[in-house]
């Protein structure tokens, strides 16, 4: 087992406390019980992370590029070595099943690591003939940078937004979801014994105020954060009267098409990884599942028949698919939300109850007959509740699936490709598959459009948001004026 942090924060390459800052308890949802007893950031806090960040910015970017790959390629090593034990503390953090921590936390933050060192030789600029003159431009950092993360992927988002800030030559300060504040401390453990100097990754803890304060200092150029679309307006606004850079990678309410021709099986098992994986909070979940009137029962069929195998349980124990919600408070959000879906009329398929054991748990509930009016079928959950809703057309299917202010992901099921290529190309979303659902490797950008969010996370796109072009003209002759 991963000895857990020491501190409740890591500032300057060393932990940190001051016993001042508020309590902050960690919880694990798996049973209610506490696991550790952390402090919110003060601003004394959260001036050294500040500090820090800053003082170690200039030195850190005037590395060769690839020096600052190496490191991150190492750190990425770091974290494979020692997957078992930080999936182990990303189950503990969040209560996420360790049979889905162990392939999708640790380890994509490991890729991201590894895919953004990777590419550190190639951060070059153009050169541009002019005639007798000539330009050229560099990629240059933009400076400290504050990352927001949420309480669903704690490893990962903070991996998906370091790598390529370091990389860029910036340095960062990240402050995990309160709820969720341990993962990002082993994070920036790892990078110091990479070889990262101090300052360049530091972590601080806190609600809200203490985000506030980071996106509000002057010293901070660029704010990257995962939540809400209601925070990421807050946030956005807050940013942008300082005129800052930022990446918001926002919420959803993303639809599932399947059509008559699709492979029932494949959009069974979409449909379920799409709702109830890491208990139904990914923000790119596909919650409205739109499915074809004429294949309706018997997707229905299976998709109860399948779900009816979850093995809820502790989610230390490998054989355990759902585990808990992340807390008592987000349980209770949920089932306000299934009770408003009986109320207005959807049909109760299957789950909707809180099992009987100790924890923030919930069945993998379905919703049938659901309609684009109803509560479910117009605002995020963030639980594992699914939605299906009957079509007839392609074109009917497509107004409706966009007719949402969000635009975050989506896919489609069929075996008709250019069906297909048609559908997802009108959709209003930022990541879209084709027979596939929620695969995000960092090879691929992802981001919303709409009120799902600005900017893009991972491939090359990260690097543009984590950098700036500066560009130099150079004169060759002799100037010359009118007067």
């Amino acid at each position: 087992m991963l000895a857990q942090p020491t501190a409740s924060h890591f500032v300057n390459g060393a932990y940190l406390d001051d016993a001042k800052g508020a309590a902050l308890p960690v919880i694990f949802p798996g049973t209610g019980e506490q696991i550790a007893a952390l402090h919110e950031a003060t601003p004394a806090v959260i001036e050294a992370a500040l500090a820090a960040a800053k003082a170690a910015q200039g030195p850190w970017a005037a590395l060769k590029p690839v020096e600052r790959g190496r490191i991150l390629r190492r750190a990425a090593d770091i974290m494979r070595a020692r997957n078992r034990a930080l999936s182990e503390l990303e189950t503990l953090d969040t209560g996420k099943p360790i049979s889905e921590t162990l392939v999708a936390d640790a380890t994509s933050a490991a890729d991201a690591l590894e895919y953004f060192g990777g590419m550190a030789a190639t951060l070059t600029g153009d050169h541009v003939p002019l005639g007798a003159d000539w330009a050229y431009t560099m990629r240059i950092p933009l400076g400290v940078c504050v990352g927001l993360g949420a309480w669903n992927y704690p490893t990962q988002v903070a991996a998906w937004k370091a790598a390529p800030a370091l990389v860029c030559g910036n340095t960062m300060v990240f402050k995990p979801s309160e709820q969720t504040p341990l993962c990002a401390l082993k994070l920036a453990e790892i990078l110091i014994e990479a070889g990262a100097p101090p300052g360049v990754f530091n972590v601080i803890q806190g609600a809200g105020g203490v985000g506030r304060a980071l996106v509000e200092d002057a010293r901070v150029a660029k704010v990257s954060l995962t939540g809400s679309a209601e925070t990421g307006k807050k946030v956005y606004a807050s940013a942008a009267a300082q005129m800052k850079h930022v990446t918001m990678e926002l919420g959803g309410k993303s639809p599932l098409i399947i059509f008559d021709d699709a492979d029932l099986d494949s959009a069974v098992s979409a449909a379920i990884n799409a709702n109830f994986f890491a208990t139904g909070q990914v923000c790119s979940n596909g919650t409205r599942v739109f499915v074809h009137r004429g294949v309706k029962d018997a997707f229905l069929a299976r998709l109860v028949a399948r779900v009816a195998q979850a093995v809820i349980g502790d989610p230390r124990d490998e054989a355990t698919t759902l585990g808990p919600m992340i807390s008592e408070e987000q349980l209770a959000v949920v089932c306000s939300y299934i009770e408003t879906g009986k109320s207005e009329g959807a049909r109760l398929v299957h789950g909707g109850a809180r099992p009987n054991r100790p924890g923030a748990f919930i069945e993998p509930t379905i919703f049938a007959d659901v309609t684009d009016d109803m509560t479910i079928a117009r605002e995020e959950i963030f639980g594992p509740v699914m939605s299906i809703l009957d079509f007839d057309t392609e074109a009917e299917v497509i107004v409706r699936a966009n007719a949402t202010d969000l635009g975050l992901s989506g896919a489609v099921f069929t075996r008709d490709l250019a069906r297909g290529h048609r559908v997802v190309h009108a959709l209003e979303a930022g990541s879209v598959w084709i027979n596939q659902y929620n695969l995000t490797p960092v090879e691929l950008p992802f981001g919303g459009v709409k009120g799902s969010g600005v900017g893009r996370e991972n491939a090359r796109a990260a690097i543009e948001a984590y950098s700036q072009l500066k560009t130099v003209y150079v004169g060759m002759t002799p100037v010359e004026a009118a007067y």
